[in-house]
């Protein structure tokens, strides 16, 4: 089963001819999550051959424009290209009054169902599962209410090694060895040990989206030895005033909060227009942290099993 993630866009505040406003899909088999969605999202989403009314969710950060003003157009094409299937939209307080307004002076009635959750960005929780996929809210510091999102697959069966199984062994014994278990008689004696008929199960995947904040360690329990981190990196670690003014972080500061969490692989975004050629980022998160990456537009970045 696939679980990649794509860069749609990775500019902060402005927008360059290069780099779009914050937009990330994450592929979960045939599950299409759509992170944030600045400026520009419908047409990075056409560029790159996304289908949009595949996208079963929406997981909006926070309420600065460059991560949201892309929205309403996409559920407004959404609604003209006559989807009928419900969608998920995850968000902070206010979003659904904004929707909501601009529906109803543009005289728009959607014909599908939005399920709006609205998300408490100041805790770590759970806001969504299904059979795959558990994802919880990460909070950031930032000028206003921000949350990052944990991506995280459920853990997976164990093998059954086939020439080990005895054959007197049921349908219902073989799931509960294949969950871990041990088969035991009524007398509670083992019978079975899983040890000795399984093998370890496949890896469970897992992405966290950090987006605006503020250098925050609070955040390391929360993804810890994930395989993938994304973080924002507006600035270069000599304008760290300013990060820490506007509430962003330097790549350095990313490439720390990677290096302490031990997670397996970074990818810096969200870069202020001010830099033309991203490789002195590059270049100051990887003197701390070397597998890092930049969130290039375009750029896909597949999770192995």
């Amino acid at each position: 089963m696939d679980f990649e993630l794509k860069i749609l866009g990775s500019s902060s505040a402005t927008p360059t001819f290069e780099r779009h406003h914050t937009a990330q899909v994450l592929t979960v088999g045939n599950q299409i999550n759509l992170i944030d969605c600045g400026e520009g999202t419908q047409m990075q989403l056409m560029r790159y051959k996304v289908k949009h009314q595949r996208i079963c969710n929406i997981f909006i950060s926070h309420l600065h424009g460059d991560h949201y003003f892309g929205l309403a157009g996409l559920l407004s094409t959404m609604h003209l290209q006559q989807r009928t299937s419900s969608l998920n939209l995850f968000g902070p307080k206010g979003l659904a009054e904004i929707l909501t307004l601009q529906f109803k002076y543009g005289g728009t009635q959607l014909p599908y169902r939005i399920n709006f959750v609205e998300v408490d960005t100041s805790v770590c929780k759970k806001i969504f599962e299904d059979k795959y996929l558990t994802v919880h809210t990460l909070p950031m510091q930032h000028r206003v209410p921000c949350c990052g999102y944990l991506f995280k697959e459920k853990p997976k069966p164990r093998h059954l090694l086939k020439g080990k199984l005895p054959s007197f062994l049921t349908p219902p014994q073989l799931v509960r060895l294949k969950w871990g278990e041990d088969i035991r008689n009524e007398q509670g004696e083992i019978l079975v040990r899983n040890q000795d008929v399984t093998s370890d199960p496949k890896h469970s995947r897992s992405y966290a989206y950090c987006a605006d904040t503020k250098y925050k360690e609070d955040i390391l329990p929360y993804v810890k030895g994930v395989d993938l981190l994304y973080h924002e990196s507006t600035f270069l670690s000599d304008m760290e005033h300013r990060a820490t003014h506007t509430f962003h972080s330097t790549a350095a500061q990313a490439a720390t909060l990677a290096q302490k969490a031990q997670v397996k692989r970074l990818l810096i975004g969200h870069f202020s227009a001010r830099y033309k050629d991203l490789h002195p980022l590059l270049e100051e998160a990887q003197a701390i942290f070397p597998n890092t990456n930049l969130a290039v537009e375009g750029k896909t970045v597949s999770i192995l099993e």
